[in-house]
């Protein structure tokens, strides 16, 4: 049975490149739609998708300040995906140790000559 996609997911939200840059883009600070629009270069309907996307996932909340509505991450809802990729970090360092390794002996051949 395929898996149906549902935008909610936190995982799923993130997958989309764009979602991403708006998730960096917020990061520390809020913005409102017009600022991400200038931000992105990307078309006000873009934008507004994309963000629908994050705050129906919870990635992202939105505030009221006047006609305004201003948005910021939710890190909260980011520690599920910073947990998944935890457990590859003993895979990398692994790799990047042999790689260092491997350089090493790349470099103590070539004194030698």
């Amino acid at each position: 049975m395929p898996r149906t996609v549902n935008t909610y997911d936190a995982f799923t939200a993130i997958a989309e490149p764009k979602r991403r840059e708006i998730i960096e883009r917020l990061v520390g600070k809020e913005l409102s739609v017009n600022q991400l629009v200038e931000l992105t270069q990307w078309n006000q309907p873009m934008v507004s998708k994309h963000l629908g996307v994050l705050k129906e996932a919870g990635l992202v909340s939105e505030r009221r300040y006047g006609r305004q509505r201003l948005y910021r991450v939710n890190t909260t809802k980011l520690k599920p995906i910073q947990i998944w990729v935890r457990q590859f970090e003993k895979h990398w360092n692994r790799q990047f140790d042999q790689l260092d390794d491997y350089l090493s002996e790349l470099q103590n051949k070539g004194e030698k000559k």
